[in-house]
């Protein structure tokens, strides 16, 4: 029995190891010179100059993690990064919390909220620079700016769509402020906040790495701007799948975390079964 239970997830883990086998090898066959001329170059070596090689992407992550020289860059680049998520998603469930359950201050806020939210912060990268330095903290309030605003429509919107009837019978048996906003309102928020933060974490990823590319002495986002410099297109490749299997690997993190709190949301107890 629980061989049949397993065997769907196992099979879908073998589609993937195909289709990531099979995205690996093209790209070896179409960038390694002389095994297959790439349709869209008159001369086949100029495809791993545009595209670099996968032995060669693979040789670099192996010699910055067999050599050390990666930590330093990615400890700064990961502590970017949930700095920028925590505090990100704690002032988006504050204030969103707050302006949802307080129309007069919503109503006042709305249209600012929305200017900013319309602007596109990747210009405020260099301003954040010239106000906090090339360290930490620039990069950390660039990536505020990006969860910030996902984090808080979500929870807006979450309280804003709690039931009616729900409110009704709540303050029917004498449920209190604090009681609504324990277990009427924040349970509520609360899906919806899980619901952006797999796209949250994301965007911390790129405030980290956007105000490291444009201004930094460490950092993943660092030493891609250095190989890009020097057209070393295989390290940029590196530092490409380096950041992405760690931003796997955090929002693999979130998932575990919002399948134990959401334990009473319909579909998670079969999911965890699974």
């Amino acid at each position: 029995m629980p061989m049949t239970i397993n065997t769907p997830r196992l099979r879908l883990m073998l589609y993937h190891a195909l289709l990531l086998g099979g995205l690996l090898l093209f790209w070896y066959a179409m960038t390694e010179p002389g095994l297959i001329p790439p349709f869209w170059f008159d001369d086949p070596t100029r495809a791993k100059f545009f595209f670099g090689q996968p032995l060669k992407v693979f040789e670099r992550i192996w010699t910055w993690f067999a050599g050390g020289a990666i930590y330093g860059h990615l400890w700064v680049t990961l502590v970017e990064t949930v700095l920028a998520f925590a505090i990100g998603t704690l002032l988006g469930l504050v204030f969103g919390l707050w302006l949802a359950l307080a129309p007069t201050a919503s109503t006042l806020a709305d249209p600012y909220i929305k200017a900013m939210n319309a602007m596109p912060r990747v210009i405020l990268a260099p301003i954040f620079a010239v106000w906090f330095g090339l360290g930490i903290a620039s990069k950390v309030v660039f990536g505020v700016t990006l969860v910030f605003f996902i984090v808080f429509f979500n929870v807006y919107q979450g309280v804003k769509e709690v039931s009616p009837v729900v409110l009704a019978n709540a303050r029917m048996l004498g449920a209190s402020g604090r009681q609504l906003l324990r277990y009427v309102y924040l349970p509520s928020a609360t899906s919806w906040v899980f619901s952006s933060l797999h796209t949250s974490i994301g965007l911390a990823f790129v405030g980290a790495v956007v105000g490291e590319y444009l201004g930094s002495a460490r950092g993943v986002g660092y030493l891609i701007h250095q190989a890009e410099g020097v057209f070393d297109i295989d390290t940029v490749f590196a530092g490409i799948l380096v950041l992405t299997i760690f931003a796997l690997i955090l929002d693999f993190v979130v998932t575990r975390i919002e399948s134990r709190l959401l334990v009473w949301r319909p579909g998670t107890a079969e999911t965890e079964a699974v």
